[in-house]
């Protein structure tokens, strides 16, 4: 076997596909493009999608519920038996195992039951399985997970604040609501006293006047004195 033997494999390498060489060869006139319209001119393109104009299937269909996808925490898997390359006794933590090429990117570590650990190791990391938890401990190790950095500590506490003020504002908004309602009630049943009010002073001043008028239509119809009546 010498270097000018080597040859690929039959089928790794194919002949370029020649269009517009002829009807004989298979590939001319419109050259595999079919007819005329859009998708037979030069640098077209339809996005994956689009249906001509019409309603696009992802937007037919309805969409419900919520899921915390987004919010997720995501770790990060190293497994038991990787542990194996450190020194016995030694501890293992997120700065060893990125130095040691077995966490790459992310944010958190979580330490998986996959395999058999040999060594006796304290392992300092975000996270462990059930299963990686007790082959750790079976064999004296120790798990901890480390203590929030400062960033951490303030993130939840400017979170935590944020609750506070949101449920100090619900709260407020809530006896607002309450002060409202009773005010517009009390001045509801205000209303109601002084319409009442004024109806019966209008019914105390509609009878004064029918008395007054009675009276006046009595004395018109009395005989004057001394005058003997008209027959």
């Amino acid at each position: 076997m010498r270097l000018h033997d080597l040859k690929p494999r039959p089928g790794a390498k194919h002949r370029r596909k020649r269009l517009g060489q002829g009807e004989s060869s298979g590939h001319g006139k419109t050259s595999g493009r079919g007819g005329k319209g859009q998708t037979a001119r030069s640098g077209s393109s339809i996005r994956i999608g689009f249906e001509g104009g019409q309603m696009p299937l992802i937007r037919r269909i309805p969409k419900r519920g919520f899921n915390n996808k987004r919010f997720a925490i995501r770790y990060v898997p190293v497994n038991l038996e990787a542990l194996n390359q450190f020194d016995d006794g030694a501890t293992v933590d997120e700065a060893a195992l990125r130095t040691a090429g077995l966490a790459n990117g992310g944010k958190r570590i979580k330490i998986l039951g996959d395999g058999e650990l040999k060594k006796k190791l304290t392992v300092k990391v975000h996270s462990f399985s059930s299963s990686a938890r007790a082959k750790i401990e079976k064999l004296g190790g120790v798990c901890e997970v480390p203590a929030p950095t400062a960033g951490q500590v303030a993130a939840a506490a400017k979170a935590a604040a944020k609750d506070k003020a949101s449920a100090a504002g619900q709260e407020a908004a809530a006896a607002n609501a309450v002060a409202r309602k009773a005010a517009k009630a009390d001045k509801s049943e205000t209303g109601k006293a002084a319409t009442a009010d004024k109806v019966e002073a209008g019914k105390a001043a509609k009878a004064d006047r029918t008395g007054k008028t009675d009276k006046a239509a009595a004395a018109s119809q009395a005989p004057a004195a001394g005058n003997p009546p008209v027959p």
